[in-house]
């Protein structure tokens, strides 16, 4: 799989090169797995800053591998970009940070590298000139902040996460479990501000639809008295179907707020879930502007511009009360 994951970002980058644009030099973006709804909206921004610069000397050029999954599939795609002499620049959303930081050390790149939607871990920053995207540990926090209004008593709460070294999931995690304790560095809650979580907890969906709507199942049957479950990314919601049939288990519960769903990110099919009463509190990013700025703050890069470390993209928080009106950006 990871040989075909690589063949396919390498087969579209010689279609791109053969192309209308062949000129062009390329602005690379390259996100964790093309099957992620999430991903596909950076894409969309990417194609928007295509269509209104073209002729100006650069194509957004939008991969990354087949699967979510697949960590050193992306590390490989990242490094096959490097070695190519068309591409002047790279906006990385790195699926496992350290793995991407050790290549990116070892291979000393000598165009700008940035990353976007996800970050290198802090003892790593020095590789890349800036990230532009959420602010993941005040998503956390506002997570949290949620939660703690629906709830104000505390309880049991279970945290879904992505892969076990994603960074900007690991942050958003590090923000709730602040936030909710009422304190800095807290690694699982103990009854910290009234919260625990249950045994079997935090889950890790590998970026998978399928196997976090099973976890959910799994949870809710294990756990009939859950106080909240909280989506850290949006992963089981990108598979409507599967996320409607997890949650008419527990349905009652969600609307008398026995037990209440906040979850991260706002596509259309996770709004239509929090209309619908199957999740009490979206909090999204703004991934098509990710995408739509990532070529014009590599161009700054390229042509030496001063850009800020950090670029951050903003969040919206979004209720059943708010859902009509909540998306900003």
């Amino acid at each position: 799989m990871k040989g075909a994951n690589i063949l396919m970002a390498s087969v579209s980058l010689a279609m791109l090169a053969g192309g209308a644009w062949a000129e062009d030099k390329v602005l690379a973006i390259v996100v964790k797995g093309l099957d992620n709804p999430f991903f596909e909206q950076i894409n969309l921004g990417c194609q928007k800053w295509n269509a209104e610069n073209a002729g100006k000397g650069y194509t957004c050029f939008y991969t990354g591998p087949a699967s979510s999954a697949d960590e050193v599939g992306e590390v490989q795609i990242v490094e096959d970009l490097l070695n190519r002499s068309d591409v002047a620049a790279i906006a990385i959303s790195p699926s496992n940070a350290p793995l991407m930081a050790k290549m990116l050390r070892e291979k000393a790149p000598s165009i700008p590298v940035m990353t976007v939607d996800a970050d290198l871990s802090a003892e790593d920053a020095d590789l890349r000139a800036t990230y532009l995207g959420t602010d993941n540990y005040l998503m956390g926090v506002k997570f949290a902040e949620h939660l703690k209004g629906l709830k104000p008593e505390g309880g049991t709460v279970c945290l879904q996460l992505g892969n076990v070294a994603a960074a900007n999931i690991n942050a958003r995690a590090a923000g709730t479990r602040d936030t909710l304790a009422g304190e800095k560095g807290i690694e699982r809650l103990e009854g910290q501000g009234g919260w625990t979580e249950i045994a079997g907890c935090p889950v890790f969906t590998n970026d998978q639809a399928d196997l976090a709507n099973q976890q959910m199942a799994d949870t809710f049957t294990a756990n009939p008295d859950l106080t909240a479950f909280m989506l850290i990314g949006g992963w089981a919601q990108f598979a409507p179907q599967a996320y409607a049939q997890v949650t008419d288990q527990v349905m009652a519960k969600l609307t008398d707020k026995s037990m209440v769903i906040v979850a991260g990110d706002t596509l259309p099919p996770q709004m239509e879930a929090l209309k619908a009463g199957r999740s009490h509190v979206q909090v999204g990013q703004r991934p098509f502007e990710m995408g739509y700025r990532a070529p014009s703050v590599m161009i700054d890069l390229i042509e030496g511009k001063t850009v800020e470390p950090i670029i951050f993209t903003g969040l919206d928080e979004c209720t059943q009360e708010t859902a009509d009106s909540c998306i900003g950006g």
